[in-house]
């Protein structure tokens, strides 16, 4: 069987070398010994109610010890009395409730003997109490006067305490009691003097016995009060004690006990008791009285208690007094008691017996429970002392002393075993023992000998025996190895022997590893309200995990295994979820792992973090007319640091309840001086913020009123505006409540013309602006606001410089000049007005231009006007988005807030030729096995003489990868169709066809196709663009005998939805004839009547929804297969500029005409304007706008990208 054992070393070498001092060393049963009393009773009471009563005897021994019983003194023969029950080899007995018990009523004592010797229990008092009854008796009613004292005896029966005693009437209603009606400590009812309200014939007394569970009644007794015909006044006189006793009297209580002394005094009117001390002090300073002051009570009587007591009895008539003599006894006690033990042949024996009490104890010595007799006795013997030399055998005895005074006995026995016996090894042979690496092991060798046996161990084979520090053999045998290593493990021999013999075990020993745990986060710090995991990483050795256990505690006390408050705090074997902390969840947090031989711990401190407490205790001090000190009394900082205290001021007359900050002050201030501000009625709160945030408010301090006085400052921000050119309007930002200072706050306004001797002009007014009309067109004014109260005028204010009201400027830019960069851009050039002709704020310059005439055609233009503004005193500025190849007109004027000035004198310029624009569409019409037949439209606008086109192609398949770019050159400008051949067959194809002119080449237009594969019939698409009015639209690019499909489309489809589709297949030439008349057929004609009204009637709604906006989200393959060489047409000055490619819908057939509109342009135009805010507003828009409306066919955009100004006039 394996030991584990799991104390700390230090603890169990304690518990061992404790049991080593202890003389009385329990002698195995095995071996002869002496009788011992191992149990018994005490004072045992007889209840009526219960069915038996035991009074109990065990004692151990060897021989078995036989029992015999005395009483009150005498043998007493347990089977004299059938109702006696007893047990074999026990001394205890068991005696049946029935009949009369009263006779087995004493003191009993029981003796175990064997024949080494008899030993003695402590009597046993058995009560055998009768049942209380009052007499019956005849009781006379009491004729007394108003006045006189009576005493109303109760006289109780005896019985078992405790008892208690209550007077009532025969309503059972207690009978009022006080400091004239009382019950003395026997029971008896005191009246110092009776009224007539106390006459009545039904006093009761009850006599109470809980343990009996009886309460007993008395006859009511009849009490009659009669008026006196004079007034019986008289000086108090004591009843308790009476006066037989003398004026003093003697009293004796037992130590550790209570004690009661009681005065009650009759007398007229009634007297007051009072208790002293005569002799010392009291043992407290107000004395404990109860029973209306008549009882003195003291607990817990010791020595310091006794000495002179006095009660006085006063009235006005005089006083009576009684002395009590209290002398504190206490029963015996042990000082020094009789211990035996096991003695070996030839030692020496003495035995000590003390007691103390008072009256001072009796000594008494007892061998085998009977007095010894000095003259037979061979050893030496005294009142507290007993000692024998020269041990032998026989001489085992048990003595028994006892100490005896009036208060009681008590009785000490000592067993003197003795013996010569060899060693007897208690511990079991071949145990198994293990603990842990660094803990104390211990090997137990539990020896009993006598004469005392020498222990020695060793270890595995060797025979010598342990001897380092680590070892240490204990007084009982037991081997100590201290902070043990794994090399201690094995096999280890205890080895005893005295003069009489030898015995030897063996024990086994296996260290194991010690467990070991981490906690962590090892110290974390947890904002309030957010949640915390700690997690315990425990090792341990691989054989005790059978034994593992985890647990966790916080502050000491041990969490419960399951989730507590709702969830909110969750433990799952090795962790520790806290959601939601609070701040009591703060604390220690210590995981605890234990084994069959070890314990483990680690811990971590949780500190929460939170919002100080709001402060506290707001006081106000230093009370002076623009300032107050304030103090407070921080919060709890809740574990981070006060950083400051911010201080708020709340006034009731202009912004009630409406807190604002006053002052911050450092968080470890806890007191400021507050800077107010005159005519105000504060009060403050304080707010603490810590790294966590802000407290709560503190409470409002009291309410501070400082007095009114002038303005300490005047408005600020004084400026002028004028709508009207001969106006000025001063305007002022107006002082904010708490700057007024006092009551009737106006504002002296001053003004006077800049440069122009004359005198100020002033005006008081109320509200924070003033006109003043008729004044000349902006002209400089010295102006001054001052804000005044009734108690003075603020402090002198200072000048402002203003202007009156603006015009529009009178004069023309000149020397305008343009310099072209490009096909698009200019840059326009011009000196500016004088300063005297601007007439106001200079705001900066317009510039306007108009198409005049498309140089490309020849065609003049209505004059639609665009303009740009330069904000500032500019002289130059770019103007973008200009029509390619045309010849402009251009003007500039200055402006102010009021409006545009003059135009200068028109500029003509011309821009030169661009790149075209991105051909209308890319048709294929045929598609075969190698070839294929491309036709493309005009672009959109040619922005110069067209010189040809290039045509490229590539193949390309479903991912992006792509083939080599082929390049063919259309030098035919006019040519609108190309025959490409040389391809391959069965091979996906991108074609790109863009337009050129003597500028460069301009963007393609794009279209994907698939050749045929090897043997099959050549395919492909032939569109033409119909007019909604014809009724018919002859095809002549069609082959005989071949099937087509017909389909009608409306222009810019967006889906593969047609308005009609048939399927046909053309005649051959031999039956041509047979069809020639078809044209003139009456259904015909209806059938395409039909289509041609249907045809209208979609091109209605198309363009319906075209004019409301309407836009189409194009899906381009570009997306795809981008265009190797595609790029944004880009300014030659302009690098920011792009234009979106529009490309084909994805698998769609193109618009009957091609008309495929091209997107629009999302130019930045950020770099047109100069210096800080350059051309545009504050949300980035240009200042200027461009005047007139699009010309027709302009381009509109269709992308997702809107311009910021149209590209075209």
């Amino acid at each position: 069987m394996e030991m584990l054992l799991s104390t700390k070393g230090i603890t169990i070498c304690l518990f061992f070398f404790v049991l080593s001092l202890a003389a009385a060393i329990e002698i195995p049963l095995s071996v002869s010994q002496l009788p011992t009393i191992t149990e018994q009773s005490h004072t045992q009471v007889a209840y009526p109610f219960d069915e038996d009563f035991t009074i109990k005897c065990e004692a151990r021994g060897n021989p078995q010890p036989t029992f015999n019983w005395t009483k009150d003194g005498k043998p007493f023969d347990l089977s004299s009395d059938p109702r006696i029950v007893t047990t074999n080899n026990s001394g205890t007995f068991v005696i049946q409730n029935r009949g009369i018990i009263n006779n087995f009523q004493g003191k009993y004592r029981c003796f175990a003997s064997n024949v080494l010797g008899t030993a003695m229990s402590e009597e046993i008092e058995l009560i055998v109490p009768s049942v209380p009854k009052f007499p019956k008796e005849k009781i006379e009613p009491l004729d007394v006067e108003h006045g006189d004292s009576v005493i109303l005896h109760c006289n109780p029966p005896k019985g078992i305490p405790p008892l208690h005693i209550y007077w009532m009437n025969i309503d059972l209603q207690h009978i009022p009691q006080d400091e004239r009606v009382s019950m003395s400590l026997k029971g008896d009812l005191y009246f110092a003097n009776v009224e007539e309200s106390d006459s009545r014939s039904d006093y009761c007394c009850f006599a109470a016995f809980p343990r009996l569970r009886t309460i007993v009644q008395k006859m009511p007794m009849t009490l009659k009060v009669s008026r006196s015909n004079f007034i019986k006044e008289r000086k108090p006189k004591l009843l308790i004690p009476p006066e037989s006793a003398g004026s003093s009297s003697s009293v004796t209580v037992i130590k550790g006990g209570v004690l009661l002394l009681e005065c009650i005094a009759e007398g007229l009117p009634t007297p007051h008791l009072s208790w002293v001390k005569v002799t010392g002090n009291m043992p407290k300073d107000e004395p404990e009285t109860e029973n209306f002051g008549k009882t003195l009570k003291i607990d817990q009587v010791t020595a310091a208690d006794e000495g002179k007591y006095e009660c006085t009895a006063s009235n006005p008539m005089g006083s009576a007094k009684h002395e009590f003599h209290v002398h504190v006894e206490e029963p015996p006690q042990w000082l020094k008691k009789p211990e035996g033990g096991v003695y070996s042949v030839g030692t020496n024996l003495v035995l000590l017996c003390e007691a103390i009490g008072n009256p001072e104890p009796s000594i008494q010595w007892k061998l085998n429970g009977r007095p010894i007799d000095g003259r037979t006795f061979r050893g030496r013997i005294s009142t507290r002392e007993i000692s024998l030399t020269n041990l032998q055998l026989q001489d085992s005895a048990v003595f028994q002393c006892e100490a005896t005074n009036k208060h009681g006995t008590i009785l000490a026995s000592a067993n003197v075993n003795v013996l010569n016996i060899a060693p007897l090894i208690l511990t079991p042979d071949e145990e198994n023992y293990a603990t842990v690496v660094g803990y104390s092991a211990f090997l137990h060798c539990d020896i009993f000998a006598s004469p005392a046996a020498d222990v020695r161990w060793t270890k595995d084979d060797s025979i010598e025996p342990l001897s380092t520090f680590r070892y240490e053999v204990n007084k009982n045998g037991t081997l100590e190895i201290r902070n043990t290593k794994k090399e201690d493990s094995g096999s280890y021999a205890c080895w005893a022997a005295n003069s009489v013999g030898k015995r030897a075990i063996t024990a086994n020993l296996d260290i194991r590893d010690a467990t070991k745990l981490v906690v962590t986060p090892k110290n974390p710090r947890v904002l309030k309200s957010h949640s915390i995991l700690l997690k315990c990483q425990a090792e341990y050795d691989s054989h005790l995990k059978h034994s593992f256990k985890l647990s966790w505690r916080k502050d000491g006390a041990e969490l419960p295994v399951n989730s507590t408050e709702g969830g909110r705090i969750i433990l799952d074997r090795d962790t520790l979820f806290i959601s939601s902390v609070l701040l009591e969840d703060q604390g220690v947090y210590k995981c605890v792992a234990s084994t069959a031989l070890d314990t483990a711990e680690a811990e971590a401190q949780l500190i929460v973090l939170d919002v100080p407490d709001p402060p506290e205790d707001l006081q106000l001090s230093e009370n002076q007319n623009r300032s107050v000190r304030l103090s407070w009394r921080a919060g709890a900082s809740h574990n981070s640091p006060v950083n400051e205290s911010i201080i708020e001021f709340e006034e009731n007359h202009w912004e009630p309840e409406m807190w604002q900050e006053l002052i911050r002050v450092p968080g470890n201030d806890s007191t400021a001086l507050l800077p107010l501000s005159p005519y105000v009625n504060y009060q403050f709160r304080v707010v603490s913020v810590n790294a966590v945030g802000r407290s709560q408010p503190s409470k409002p301090s009291l309410r501070y009123a400082t007095p009114p006085a002038a303005p300490d400052k005047n408005p600020e921000n004084i400026r002028v505006e004028a709508s009207e050119p001969n106006e000025m309007v001063m305007k002022w930002e107006p002082l904010k409540p708490m700057e007024r200072n006092g009551p009737g706050l106006e504002y002296k306004v001053s003004w006077r013309q800049r440069g122009v001797e004359t005198d100020w002009n002033e005006e008081l007014v109320k509200k924070h602006s003033l006109s003043v009309r008729n004044v000349p067109t902006f002209v400089p004014y010295e102006i001054k606001v001052q804000a005044v109260n009734n108690l003075g005028s603020g402090p002198e204010p200072n000048i402002t410089i203003g202007y009156s009201g603006e015009d529009v400027p009178d004069a023309a830019p000149a020397r305008v000049s343009v310099e072209v960069i490009n096909s698009t851009l200019v840059e326009v050039f011009w000196s500016g007005i004088p300063r005297d002709r601007v007439r106001g704020h200079l705001g900066g310059y317009k510039v306007n231009w108009w198409k005049t005439r498309s140089m490309l055609d020849g065609k003049r233009h209505h004059p639609e006007k665009h303009f740009l503004t330069f904000v500032g005193d500019r002289t130059s500025g770019m103007i973008p988005g200009l029509d390619p190849f045309s010849e402009f007109r251009l003007t500039v004027s200055a402006f102010t807030s009021r409006g545009d000035g003059p135009e200068s004198s028109p500029v003509f310029f011309e821009t030169p030729e661009g790149v075209p624009e991105q051909p209308r569409f890319l048709r294929i019409l045929n598609f075969d096995q190698d070839s294929v037949t491309l036709s493309w439209g005009l672009p959109k606008k040619a922005n110069g003489h067209l010189t040809g086109y290039i045509l490229q192609y590539q193949i390309i398949n479903e991912t992006h990868d792509v083939g080599a770019l082929s390049n063919v050159s259309v030098a035919n400008r006019s040519a609108l169709s190309w025959h490409l051949a040389g391809l391959s067959p069965s091979t996906k194809y991108k074609f790109y066809i863009k337009a050129c002119t003597a500028k460069g080449c301009g963007k393609a237009a794009t279209e994907e196709g698939l050749t045929l594969a090897q043997g099959s019939k050549g395919s492909g698409r032939i569109s033409d663009a119909v007019k909604p009015t014809p009724k018919f639209q002859p095809s002549e690019a069609l082959e005989p005998g071949t099937e087509y499909t017909i389909r009608l489309v409306t222009k810019n489809w967006v889906d593969n939805n047609s308005i009609f589709e048939d399927v046909i297949e053309t005649r051959g030439r031999a039956y041509a004839g047979i069809y020639e008349g078809i044209s003139t057929q009456g259904w015909f004609i209806g059938l395409m009547c039909a289509i041609a009204l249907l045809t209208l009637l979609l091109l209605t709604i198309c363009f319906v929804r075209r004019n409301k906006g309407g836009k189409y989200s194009v899906k381009e393959k570009e997306d795809l297969h981008p265009d190797p060489e595609a790029q944004s047409i880009k300014d030659e000055i302009f690098g920011e500029y792009s234009d979106s490619d529009e490309k084909p819908l994805k698998g769609s057939l193109q618009s009957l005409n091609g008309d495929i509109k091209a997107t629009g342009s999302a130019d930045s135009l950020v770099d047109y304007g100069e210096g800080e805010h350059g051309m545009f507003n504050e949300d980035g828009s240009f200042i200027g706008a461009y005047s007139g409306s699009k010309e027709k066919g302009s381009v509109e955009s269709t992308g997702s990208s809107t311009a910021t100004f149209p590209l075209h006039a």
